[in-house]
């Protein structure tokens, strides 16, 4: 016995050297490298070191009372109104300053956002737009009843407001009223606009008013500028909005509308209230209806009412060429909400937009039961300008879409109302965050919808997001202005990639969802940042995944995982094979080999990502009772091996 385990223990120690010193040529891996040491900010007094928000934890909060005007000109559609914000300064600190968003100011030709547009232009192109941006036309503050006028210090899409006394801290309120006003231009870099059709324009109206700048334990104030590809990030508030608009157009927006009795005939009214008890769509007004009198019976003007709770932003869309149609949305909880479509003519169609509230609707509960319960009452998809644009209670997707196309859009627009309008985290400078997360959900969207209908396996396919982005420099957490214009897609795809490999190939289905659940559960209308994801993860899991952190989204390493030799314990398959497998490249993962034996027996072996922690470079025995005839790493294709002619061991 002891003459046999010695014979084995040097055979092993000759494979394992001998594969040791091929490794030193043939891979890049270090293992230092990787477990090492993580200098990762501290979470502070105000987040908790399991990524929770502490009993200190603290946000700001902006209450936002909108009056606004809709005004059609022959040249120009304009915006004039004025908005009174009561910001509770929640924070232990004074604050002698404010910071607001001038979102419009993007817009203006000398804009930073138009001098870094590339000549061949983009996505966001806002070039060859001369009318646009605020123009401020007051500013008043009060505190402390007093009430004086301030001079703004306007600096691109930021303005500054410099206080007489600061505002104190710990629930101190200020007040500031801004009269202000801005032309819409024709494409709102993707994000708004407006796009004619048959029966007049489709005006989908974001970035309408000042807003305030996010002030957090984090940062102090948030004021990178926008820029066109960076999104947004805002503190949570009421709203109360009016929107004055020409008598023939339909207005829809965010939150609850307030005066239905005084905008919609009694018809429409009674359609309305038809359609909060129906789980079948039901048409508010028809096709047919868009060009009848009796269906815009006013004259003159309309001001439609909206109020929306504890949200980030609002937004709405108005138009004369509105198909309107609805249907009850049902809550986990039992409560119920409202799901609506507003479109044109030519969107129309049940191959089309006739299905958009089918889709809005099945997406709200889908992600309601899944993840967090949709905290508001109403939502609408508004056909328009915009490729694919998200607000809460509102989403903005393209006129031409349909079929699977729509469904996409839809439950991607849709699902951003849980990342980032619910779990409310920096868009702007951690976009994969919101647009990573909300990929990863829509996936598993699309295979519960109507059984699959629009599902796609393939969608987060690791080798197709490879090879999309194997060239890539820029990790995920490099700020969306300072990524490659054709490498933004990756804060998409290959974040949900991650998320899906964690969920299905390192940590299994109910650890993953458990965890993933509780983030956002405990983050919920706060301010998470990508260092509270990291920790709240590894606590609710059980499991120290800052290898994996590290490596997917600070870096953009390789894997490739290769077998390197096999060979039978005293040259006899009865005995048991010896099977060494290398870590080639930078990054590493599990390993899951499938071993068939010449009888016709597989078996998959999963091994942890620990192997990998003193080397890259690993032996194991696999009980053999005949001769392998295959070896394969990762059978079913989960991970982004960069090699796979490396993957597969064949018998001779």
């Amino acid at each position: 016995m002891f003459a046999y385990r010695a014979c084995f223990f040097a055979l092993l120690f000759i494979v394992v050297s001998q594969s040791y010193a091929q490794s030193k040529r043939d891979s890049d891996y270090d293992h230092q490298e990787l477990f090492g040491p993580i200098n990762w900010p501290s979470p502070g007094e105000f987040r908790t070191a399991s990524g929770k928000p502490s009993d200190k934890y603290w946000q700001n909060k902006a209450d936002y009372v909108i009056r606004t005007t809709l005004y059609e000109g022959q040249r120009d559609t304009t915006i004039n109104g004025d908005v009174t914000i009561t910001y509770t300064n929640n924070s232990p600190d004074e604050l002698e300053y404010l910071w607001l968003q001038l979102d419009q100011n993007l817009f203006k030709p000398d804009s930073r956002g138009a001098a870094v547009t590339p000549i061949t232009g983009d996505r966001f192109d806002v070039k060859g737009f001369n009318r646009g941006g605020y123009h401020i036309a007051s500013v008043h503050i009060t505190y402390k009843g007093q009430t004086y006028n301030v001079t703004p210090v306007i600096t691109d899409a930021r303005m500054q407001l410099r206080l007489n006394k600061p505002l104190g801290a710990k629930g101190d309120k200020i007040q500031l009223k801004i009269a202000y006003h801005f032309s819409i231009p024709e494409y709102g870099a993707d994000r708004m606009g407006r796009k004619k059709f048959k029966q007049g324009y489709v005006y989908e109206i974001a970035q309408w008013y000042p807003r305030m700048c996010v002030y957090d334990d984090v940062e102090g104030w948030n004021t990178l500028p926008y820029m066109g590809l960076g999104e947004f990030y805002c503190d949570y508030g009421d709203f109360d909005y009016y929107i004055t608009a020409p008598s023939e157009m339909v207005v829809v927006g965010s939150g609850d509308l307030q005066n239905a009795s005084e905008v919609l005939t009694p018809l429409q009214q009674k359609r309305l209230a038809e359609a909060k008890t129906s789980d079948k769509t039901i048409a508010l007004i028809t096709e047919k209806e868009v060009d009848d009198p009796e269906t815009h019976p006013a004259k003159g003007t309309l001001t439609w009412h909206f109020k929306m709770e504890n949200s980030r932003d609002v937004a709405w869309a108005a138009s004369k060429a509105f198909i309107w149609d609805a249907a009850r949305v049902n809550f986990p909880s039992g409560r119920k909400g409202i799901a609506m479509s507003a479109y044109p003519k030519e969107s129309a169609g049940n191959d089309a937009w006739g299905r958009s509230t089918e889709y809005l609707k099945q997406s709200m509960e889908i992600y309601s039961n899944k993840y967090f319960e949709y905290p508001w009452n109403s939502a609408v998809n508004v056909s328009g300008v915009a490729l694919g644009m998200e607000y809460p209670g509102i989403i903005f997707c393209l006129s031409n879409y349909k079929r699977g196309k729509l469904w996409g859009d839809v439950t991607h627009e849709i699902g951003h109302n849980w990342f980032p309008m619910i779990v409310g985290s920096n868009e702007r400078k951690y976009m994969w965050q919101d647009e990573g997360f909300n990929t990863f959900i829509n996936y598993f969207a699309s295979k519960d919808f109507n059984k699959g209908e629009y599902f796609d396996e393939g969608e987060l396919n690791a080798q197709s997001i490879l090879q999309q982005y194997k060239n890539s420099k820029d990790p995920l957490m490099t700020p969306p202005e300072a990524i490659g214009l054709n490498d933004y897609g990756q804060y998409y795809v290959k974040t949900a990639l991650g998320l899906k490999m964690l969920r299905n190939a390192v940590i299994g289905s109910d650890r993953f969802d458990y965890a993933f659940n509780q983030y956002i559960k405990n983050w919920a209308l706060k301010h998470p940042t990508p260092y509270d994801f990291f920790r709240s993860m590894n606590n609710a899991v059980g499991e120290d995944l800052n290898w994996f952190w590290k490596q997917w989204f600070f870096t953009t390493w390789k894997l490739d995982q290769a077998i390197l030799s096999v060979k039978y314990d005293d040259e006899d398959p009865a005995n048991g094979v010896l099977i060494t497998i290398i870590n080639k490249e930078k990054m590493a993962m599990p390993v899951e080999l499938k071993i068939t034996q010449r009888n016709g027996k597989s078996e998959t072996v999963n091994l942890p990502v620990n192997i990998w922690q003193r080397g890259g470079v690993w032996t194991f025995k696999y009980p053999s009772k005949q001769a392998i005839k295959t070896i394969v790493i990762d059978p079913n294709g989960q991970l982004p091996d960069s090699d796979l002619s490396n993957n597969v061991w064949r018998a001779d």
